[in-house]
Formats: structure tokens, sequence, C-alpha cells
């Protein structure tokens, strides 16, 4: 049986930066248990429960980010295979901007840090190639909406 989880790629936007490529950060926090590895806020969907809800429980119980703080961008879903300890997984990410870039992150036990970063550093920090693709997917996605705007 394939677990699945549900997450947030959650950004925010400089406002006081000259570049509009550089003025995107992707929010990414570091477990508390294993390898210490960076990730967005995501977690395990519940019996009952549709994955969108997911997603923002999650991001609201990780991160203190709840759906009044967040803008869900339309037309962006990806979906991550990858197997943990010997079982396939599925990870489903929206992408969602922090309304207000000063809003407080509130980490959960899960977590020991987090850390705004932009595409490259956050590409650093995620390590695993299907996120750093996505994170890039994001950015992608970012600037084809800001363009057509």
């Amino acid at each position: 049986m394939t677990l699945r989880a549900c997450g947030f790629i959650v950004f925010r936007r400089l406002l006081n930066c000259i570049s509009p490529q550089n003025n995107i950060e992707y929010l990414l926090l570091q477990t508390s248990y294993g390898e210490h590895h960076w990730t967005p806020p995501k977690g395990h969907v519940d019996p009952g429960e549709d994955d969108l809800t997911t997603a923002l429980r999650e991001t609201k119980e990780e991160a203190g980010l709840g759906a009044e703080h967040l803008r869900v961008v339309d037309g962006f879903l990806q979906e991550l295979h990858y197997e943990v300890r010997g079982k396939p997984k599925l990870v489903l990410y929206w992408l969602a901007e922090l309304s207000d870039p000063e809003t407080a992150v509130t980490l959960s036990e899960e977590h020991q840090s987090f850390r705004w970063a932009q595409l490259e550093e956050a590409c650093k920090l995620a390590q695993y190639k299907d996120l750093q693709d996505t994170l890039r997917a994001a950015q992608r996605h970012l600037e084809t909406e800001q363009t057509s705007a």
C-alpha cells in the first residue's frame, strides 16, 4: 500500500528586492529526527480527509501557517514518488504564497529549524533531486505567472 502525504511549497515575495527574479524565498523545515533533512511542510493524509485539507492541516501544525496566511496558486500541483523504508510513497505539493511576508513561522516538535531561501539555496538544502525539481518547477510557474500578469 502506498503511503500518501500532502503539503505546500510555501513562498514569500520580498517587497524591498530590486530584481523580481530574486524576490522569491521558499520555506524549508529541518526535521528533528533521522538525518535532519530539509523539506517543505507536509504530512500523511488522515482517514476521510481530502488531500488539500491535509496540506492545510499539516502546514498549520508544522509551521503555524494556516489558510488565513496563505494564497494557493492556481495551476500548480506536483507529485513525487519515492520509497521510504521499502514502501512506496506519494507526496502531493501545491504552491502557496504567504500573504504577509513578515508572518512568523512557528515550528512543531517535528522540526528543529526553518529557513527562508532563494531557489538555489533551497535546492542545496533539499538534497533530493525530485524535491529540487519541484522547487524549480515552482519557480518557473511563478515566473510564467509574473510575465503573463
